[in-house]
């Protein structure tokens, strides 16, 4: 009996978590131009972005590539580090752009449009942004005993993950858009006996959202 009014305790108390450690989310975009693929182009996704620690250490930007590698409309992904390797020197530490506001520069050195054609390379993709905690609170303790032991009490994690992808056109060397992806959540950690977690991973949610509109972006949908 003990057993189980402590089960239904804990049911009472994880039905409301579970409910609330959802993710909310917006993916924006902006065109400026109209895109498609042919047969044989390629995409290289470049950029600073990742995960934190609440996450996953896989980088967003890996997150993005398995995505649009796979489906009904695959896309062939350049490798990045081919893709700065066969721009040599121009992706050197001290010469590399660092924003999608310098790609520009880059595009103006002479023999790049003629290296980009070379590879087939149809767009460059340049993701920023981070997946960052923006509230944590509550508390829990766990003690062990002759008797037993047992972690009891909850804490929570709100985090915002925030991106945006800047795709160029590279037959003309101009923007062809940007797309925004925005989520939040909140996730829990509860301690019933043993602790149990209670993930809502904004930045995968910012991911899968992101790669859905890309690929639709990219192949002109």
């Amino acid at each position: 009996m003990q057993n189980k009014n402590m089960i239904q305790r804990a049911v009472a108390i994880l039905l409301p978590v579970l409910i609330a450690g959802c993710v909310s989310s917006r993916i924006e975009q902006s065109r400026e131009g109209v895109t498609g693929i042919a047969g044989g182009e390629g995409m290289v996704i470049l950029g600073r972005a990742s995960y934190n620690d609440h996450q996953t250490e896989e980088s967003f930007t890996d997150c993005i590539s398995d995505i649009l590698v796979k489906g009904a409309t695959p896309i062939r992904l350049i490798p990045d580090q081919e893709f700065k390797d066969n721009l040599f020197p121009w992706f050197e530490p001290r010469t590399a752009p660092t924003s999608a506001g310098e790609l520009s520069r880059l595009f103006a050195q002479p023999g790049v449009q003629d290296r980009i054609d070379e590879a087939n390379v149809r767009y460059l993709t340049w993701i920023d942004g981070d997946t960052v905690t923006v509230d944590k609170g509550g508390s829990m303790s766990c003690t062990i005993s002759t008797f037993g032991g047992g972690c009891f009490g909850m804490s929570y994690w709100e985090q915002d993950a925030s991106y945006e992808a800047s795709i160029w056109d590279l037959d003309n060397l101009t923007t062809a858009g940007q797309i925004s992806a925005d989520a939040n959540g909140t996730s829990y950690l509860a301690g019933l006996i043993v602790p149990i977690p209670i993930l809502a991973r904004p930045g995968n949610a910012a991911c899968k959202g992101l790669a859905k509109q890309l690929r639709a972006f990219v192949v002109g949908e």
